[in-house]
């Protein structure tokens, strides 16, 4: 296929007569021998299957060559070999998931209502083999009873070599329970067999909570050995024993195995022949200090190919190794860049507004609601609407190609799209405004899937309804859209971290490299934050070496300014130009900079029970960790150790898993058998979290003799004093009995708690969660990043995590600072409050709600005035003025007026 020449029209599919099984929805459909993979494939270009084509296996056929419009297709086309010349490598290969039919006793490949975790993501899917109704494969009938069974290819040596855990197949299982209920028609029971649940991301635990409290879906503590059909039906049943030591057999109508995630043989191939090491799970090695580092020089590591991880830390990671190879190309900046043509802007003032209107189906995400022809045909109805057009996905190249051409060949000024979430893809189609020459902000996107489909599931005539009402107020109101300008601002490319812990230093250290000045402002009289108090990392790694040799290398780098003792006092400016003042040693400074990384970190709880602060005997991790530092003598005396976990978290009062505590507690215990292999340990807990290649450390101290004893929220371990010894009692609720311990030392696995710098976030206008930790701008898209533009986040002021994911997230930060550093200017939005100095009566009762400080007012004038580059374009100035001398563009009050008149005229 000439991809040059293919336009995606699908005319050669539609002819090709050959039907093969379809990989990408996991062979549960067909698709032609000549194909897209999937419908917003980017490019979207048609491909020929080889091994399946009729021409290539008996030497005849060519339908889709003759059907072909643009002659695209090239049957003598060869493989090509080329050869790049690069400074930098960067292997993001992937993983690809466990097969289950090593595992015979699931019946994955004999019974169809055995599916994997990813063909139950297709059959969810709107362009997957059911259009996203939720049937089972043996007789498309919607099941009422799931089963989900974890660990499937992870976390096991029996029946493969994946002892590590896989990350990620807690919470997708629970995602899909939540999804499978949203797509039933009725209710479905959904039941989750697990060994640990899993779910130490941020807000992941509340996620479990909901799901359990809420949306009753049932969690099975039980390791399922067998799947088992019933006779004489399509029906499954599950033998499993529960944790009362009950047999139980329990009837589903479809079973879904959560299959792990492993590297696929020809990366392992890959890796041996660039010479990078590999783990014992055959991931890419890497240290803690140096992330996404391989063990070769020069290339580099991100995603799941360096362990097993979720989208958030897959993101964090491809920044990283973006800052990494920037730091190694610097001096090679800017030297094959290339500029971008832009289309010249028409002018469209005092022209009639022609509107085009674009349709999505979304898939069924709308379609199966809303009868989107239905909602086309009654656009072509309203004034000023020039063309209409439905899409199955108008966010598929195709589709946006289609917009461009439209644009033209109608003459279109003002374009509709009435499609899902603004926030996602608004910057996709003004993107194609701008290259068909149209001003971005002649354009307005209705959200008919969130706020319509999806809230009228149950009622598609009032789901249709409320669409045309959508799209005849975005008509009216993009009727009055207007041009607006972008206001260029010079970037200062100097930078402020915030925080000269870990993540602050190395955010710091990744930017001095590649040539911009840092200033670092930490609270506190030292570098270095929370890691002062750790001895190890979970891969053996000297914590307090690399941290001398860290907070070394940033003293003396030579584009690194140091400010201890340094308090915060007053933000001013924007984006390119911020003006921070701090205090040092009661004197006043200013820094004048570009962008700000905010690394503040976190600390560690300090609790109120367990006797912590009444018996020496009783320590928090760090303070454990102070005596390893210190090589305490008195270590090697203790007969039995006690570890208690999930202390301070998973509780009410912060409903979040701390990430680091499991691995923490095996680590300390393997040192502590170290030191003494006759001492008595035991670790008691809720859930052992020791994701990723940290498994491999928990079954290391299984092995070493520690003993684990679980124990219930309910049912927490007491402590207590008699006679000067140190008792534990705890209730194991598998053994129905309690258990008491006498220990010489309490090891606390305390909670990571935020800083909650309610100051700071003012200052910067930053969000934080309930918790105390800080918001990003979209957890999975850019979790490194705040809403505020020039403003970054890294570190534990994010989240509790450890060493390594920390500084993954400090080089994400600083990655993506440069992409605004880089630049000479940067626009500001043209969505701004603007003042009509005329009607300005100086009551300056918008400088009062504005909340980013973006009014300025003049007392020779009496008037008042907006700063475009710090107005985000909230509308509380326009909302609050009494002489409607102040209009937010985009959104005046002449638009909103033609909005409400239209939503009443319905």
């Amino acid at each position: 296929m000439d991809t040059k020449k293919c336009i995606g029209c699908g005319i050669c599919a539609e002819k090709c007569p050959k039907k093969v099984h379809d990989p990408f929805n996991e062979n549960l459909g067909t698709r032609k021998a000549i194909y897209v993979e999937y419908a917003q494939a980017v490019p979207l270009k048609y491909a020929i299957d080889q091994e399946n084509c009729i021409y290539f296996d008996k030497g005849k056929c060519r339908a889709c060559e003759k059907f072909c419009p643009k002659d695209a297709i090239n049957f003598e086309d060869k493989e090509e070999s080329l050869i790049l010349q690069v400074g930098a490598i960067i292997l993001a290969p992937g993983s690809i998931a466990f097969d289950p039919t090593r595992y015979p006793t699931y019946k994955h490949a004999k019974h169809p209502n055995v599916v994997t975790s990813m063909e139950f993501e297709r059959i969810l899917s709107a362009t997957g083999p059911y259009q996203g109704h939720l049937k089972r494969p043996s007789d498309q009938k919607e099941p009422k009873k799931i089963a989900w069974l974890q660990c499937v290819g992870s976390r096991d040596l029996h029946h493969c070599d994946n002892s590590y855990c896989s990350s990620v197949c807690c919470m997708y299982s629970i995602k899909e329970a939540i999804v499978a209920k949203e797509h039933a028609e009725a209710d479905i029971d959904c039941a989750i067999f697990f060994m640990d649940m899993r779910t130490h991301g941020k807000d992941f635990e509340t996620y479990f909570n909901n799901a359990r409290e809420k949306n009753n879906i049932r969690f099975v503590r039980a390791r399922v050995p067998t799947v088992e059909s019933l006779e004489g039906s399509d029906d499954l049943f599950i033998p499993y024993v529960n944790e009362k030591e009950e047999i139980i057999e329990e009837p589903f109508d479809m079973v879904v195995l959560s299959v792990g995630l492993e590297v696929a043989p020809e990366v392992v191939d890959l890796a041996q022949k660039l010479g990078v090491d590999l783990t014992e799970g055959q991931f890419c090695k890497t240290e803690s200090f140096r992330p996404v580092r391989t063990s070769r020089e020069g290339i580099y590591v991100c995603g799941a190919f360096n362990g097993p991880k979720d989208i958030p830390q897959s993101v964090v990671e491809a920044s990283a190794a973006a800052a990494e190879t920037s730091v190694l190309l610097s001096e090679a900046r800017n030297t094959l860049t290339r500029e971008k043509e832009i289309s010249e802007e028409k002018d469209v003032m005092g022209l009639e507004p022609r509107i085009g209107v674009f349709v999505c189906h979304c898939g069924i995400n709308i379609a199966g609601i809303v009868r989107v022809t239905e909602v086309a045909e009654y656009a072509k109805t309203l004034p000023h609407v020039a063309y209409v057009q439905e899409n199955l996905f108008s966010c598929s190249q195709d589709a946006l190609e289609t917009l461009k051409q439209r644009i033209s060949e109608y003459g279109l000024n003002r374009v509709v799209v009435a499609a899902c979430s603004p926030r996602t893809h608004e910057p996709l189609f003004q993107e194609t405004l701008i290259n068909s020459g149209l001003n971005k902000y002649l354009f307005e996107m209705t959200n008919i899937r969130n706020q319509d489909s999806w809230v009228h599931q149950n009622d598609p005539d009032a789901a249709t309804l409320k669409a045309k009402d959508l799209v005849r107020m975005a008509v009216a109101k993009v009727a009055l859209s207007e041009p607006l300008l972008e206001t260029p601002i010079e970037v200062n490319p100097r930078v402020l971290v915030v925080g000269g812990g870990i993540s602050g230093m190395l955010a710091a250290k990744s930017l001095a490299d590649q040539g911009y000045n840092v200033s670092i402002v930490e609270r506190s009289s030292s570098l270095g934050g929370q890691a002062l108090s750790l001895f190890k990392t979970w891969k053996g790694e000297d914590v307090q070496q690399n941290l001398a040799d860290l907070v070394e290398s940033v003293k003396s780098h030579i584009h690194i300014d140091l400010h201890l003792n340094a308090e915060l006092s007053a933000v001013e400016g924007f984006v390119g130009n911020f003006k921070t003042t701090f205090t040092t040693h009661d004197k006043e400074e200013v820094v004048r900079h570009g962008v700000t990384v905010i690394a503040t970190g976190a600390k560690e709880f300090k609790p109120d029970e367990y006797h912590y602060g009444k018996d020496p005997r009783v320590v928090t991790h760090t303070e454990l960790d102070w005596k390893f530092i210190a090589n305490d003598p008195s270590l090697q005396e203790i007969q039995t150790a006690v570890f208690i976990q999930c202390v301070g978290s998973r509780e009410p009062d912060r409903p979040y898993c701390s990430r680091v505590c499991c691995t923490h507690s095996i680590e300390s215990a393997l040192h502590l058998k170290e030191m003494n292999p006759t001492m008595n340990i035991y670790i008691l807990y809720r859930d052992i979290r020791t994701y990723g290649e940290r498994e491999y450390l928990y079954r290391k101290a299984r092995l070493a003799g520690i003993l684990f004893i679980p124990f219930s929220k309910d049912q927490k371990p007491e402590v207590r004093v008699e006679n000067d010894s140190l008792e534990i009692g705890v209730v194991d609720h598998l053994l129905e009995r309690k258990i008491l311990l006498k220990a010489d030392l309490l090891v606390l696995a305390s909670a990571i708690i935020p800083y909650r710098d309610e100051k700071l976030s003012q200052l910067y206008k930053i969000p934080m969660n309930r918790e105390g930790f800080f918001v990003e701008a979209h957890a999975k898209l850019a979790p490194s990043e705040f809403a505020t533009e020039g403003v970054f986040l890294c570190g534990m002021a994010h989240y509790p995590k450890p060493i390594d994911e920390s500084i993954a997230q400090a080089l994400a930060a600083s990655s993506r600072a440069t992409t605004i550093l880089s630049q000479k200017h940067v626009r500001a939005s043209g969505l701004v409050s603007e003042i009509d100095p005329e009607r300005c009566v100086g009551c300056q009762g918008c400088l009062d709600v504005c909340p980013f400080g973006a009014i300025n007012f003049f007392e020779d004038r009496h008037v008042c005035q907006v700063n475009r580059a710090l107005c985000k374009g909230c509308g509380a100035c326009a909302a609050a003025c009494p002489s409607s001398s102040v209009q937010l563009m985009g959104s005046t009050s002449e638009q909103i007026y033609a909005q409400i008149h239209k939503a009443l005229s319905g």
